[in-house]
């Protein structure tokens, strides 16, 4: 008699699964009965959030969609030709997208690209005994470009701040490199400016020793055309060596600086 417990224990969780539409021992699902509750699916994704966070979720994200449409349609205006809209308020655009977003069609044009342009600097050193040495020439460029290469994400000073001012200053000084109005002047000061920090990261100016006077040069080599194209170009590579520099500006508002700084940590 005590199996009769256990069968009718078994009897009843079969009729339980009976009425939840389990499947039987030969594999198939027996309906429901009518009536029967079937249990809630979970919910999930946004569905699954309080309201109060639903609507914190579909604001956030009409944000970002306004944002992304209002960024494409800065572009687009930027690249687009000069209409009414670039005209009315092109500063607007242009401080939206320089210089993080700026596009370089250059690939895409008649005449790409077809040349090298290594950017190097020098420079005079007074050193802490009174004397004045000259450097080596730093290689700016190449510098960058090792700072680019395997990068998967480079800032954007290695890849543009110093190709960037080297157009500035060429599209802006004569042939006797003589600046050409205010912008020429600015172009100067700004590479002044870019020498003084890469010469004091190489720790070019030595301990003690201050930079005076920095001199650039560039050295232009034209890309070799593919085989095919039958076209012949020159390999010997063309330097553009610029005068020197007086840095006494830059450096006297550095030593300002520190001083400044020195006095107050006192």
């Amino acid at each position: 008699m005590a199996g009769a417990p256990e069968a009718a224990g078994a009897a009843e969780v079969a009729g339980a699964a009976e009425a939840a539409g389990a499947p039987d021992a030969a594999g198939a699902v027996r309906p429901a009965p009518p009536g029967t509750v079937q249990p809630a699916a979970p919910r999930t994704g946004v569905a699954a959030l309080s309201p109060r966070y639903q609507v914190g979720a579909v604001v956030a994200l009409a944000v970002v969609a306004v944002a992304v449409c209002a960024h494409i349609g800065m572009v687009f205006l930027h690249l687009a030709p000069s209409n009414t809209l670039t005209k009315q308020h092109g500063d607007v655009v242009d401080e939206w997208v320089f210089p993080e977003f700026e596009q370089n069609w250059k690939l895409f044009a008649p005449n790409p690209l077809q040349q090298n342009v290594s950017v190097q600097v020098r420079a005079e050193v007074s050193t802490a005994d009174g004397e004045i040495r000259t450097t080596g020439w730093y290689d700016l460029s190449a510098e960058d470009g090792r700072a680019i290469d395997g990068n998967p994400l480079p800032s954007h000073t290695q890849q543009n701040e110093l190709r960037r001012a080297w157009d500035f200053f060429v599209a802006s000084h004569d042939s006797d490199d003589r600046p050409v109005g205010l912008r020429g002047t600015l172009s100067e000061t700004y590479l002044r400016r870019i020498a003084l920090l890469r010469l004091d990261r190489d720790g070019a100016a030595g301990p003690g020793g201050v930079v005076e006077r920095v001199q650039y040069r560039s050295r232009t080599t034209n890309v070799e055309p593919p085989p095919w194209s039958g076209e012949k170009v020159s390999d010997r590579p063309t330097v553009r060596e610029l005068p020197w520099w007086s840095v006494s500006a830059e450096t006297r508002g550095a030593k300002s600086g520190q001083a400044a700084r020195e006095g107050g940590a006192a």
